[in-house]
């Protein structure tokens, strides 16, 4: 009953979050999966995959509702990263689990000090082909990351699309769920098609609930997101990822001693 709430109260945190942030929800499903539920890591991070994927879908079309996607980015950012998601999921059966938790956590890491130094700015719908180049390259390397380790890769998305692109947090919240959507099942299709080469062991029920849940509390993020004030937001989400991603990498590597 314990380990039954927990997963609701987490599948919640885990809605707002993506809500809220448009990232943060593969950060909080992983731990929860592996310490809470007790799967191992790559049965967690493939049922991340899912989870974060279904409820950045139901964000997003919240928020396309509103017309805060910026569609030119989604494809310039996202098509890139689905095809390199998927490729990067199956190296997965060339890493342990505690190899990929680390690497989850030094990525989150270095996003977080990213984020603490860059600035926002007003929304902005053109982007010049200098900037459309860099999102595709970055596109490429967060997908990569995505299939490898599990996120969805929104603390990587939104400060790229803080850094290069002129949106402000919201539209970049809202773009990133877009993104996330697309790349997350793109990664997940790719772990299911490998299952029984690294022993996966998904638990639909679990997927099921988590993804229920995290949809609904999400609606409440994207409320919550537009009265908060955007500089505050981005220096919480930075703060939220150096907290988290030292509390996992201390975890994975306990694992190898």
């Amino acid at each position: 009953m314990i380990e039954f709430m927990l997963i609701i109260f987490v599948a919640i945190l885990i809605g707002l979050s993506l809500g809220l942030l448009g990232s943060g929800g593969s950060i909080l499903t992983v731990p929860a999966l592996t310490y809470i539920v007790g799967q191992d890591e790559k049965t967690a991070i493939a049922s991340s995959l899912a989870i974060v994927g279904i409820i950045a879908f139901s964000g997003a079309v919240k928020y396309q509702q509103n017309k805060m996607i910026h569609w030119p980015v989604v494809l310039q950012f996202g098509l890139p990263s689905m095809l390199f998601s998927y490729l990067a999921a199956g190296l997965s059966i060339y890493f342990s689990g505690s190899e990929q938790l680390s690497l989850f956590a030094v990525i989150m890491l270095l996003a977080a000090f990213s984020m603490l130094k860059g600035q926002v700015n007003a929304p902005d719908k053109t982007l010049s082909d200098n900037v459309v180049l860099k999102l595709v390259f970055i596109g490429a390397i967060v997908g990569s990351i995505t299939g490898l380790v599990g996120v969805g890769g929104g603390f990587l998305i939104v400060p790229a699309l803080l850094a290069f692109t002129r949106m402000n947090m919201v539209y970049a919240v809202a773009t990133s769920l877009a993104i996330i959507t697309l790349q997350s099942l793109t990664g997940f299709i790719k772990y299911f098609s490998i299952s029984t080469q690294i022993d996966l062991k998904l638990n639909w029920q679990v997927i099921v609930i988590f993804a229920l849940i995290g949809s609904v509390s999400s609606l409440f993020g994207q409320k919550i997101a537009t009265n908060v004030p955007q500089e505050k937001l981005k220096k919480f989400f930075a703060i939220f990822l150096l907290i988290m991603s030292v509390s996992i990498l201390i975890h994975s590597i306990s694992g190898f001693f």
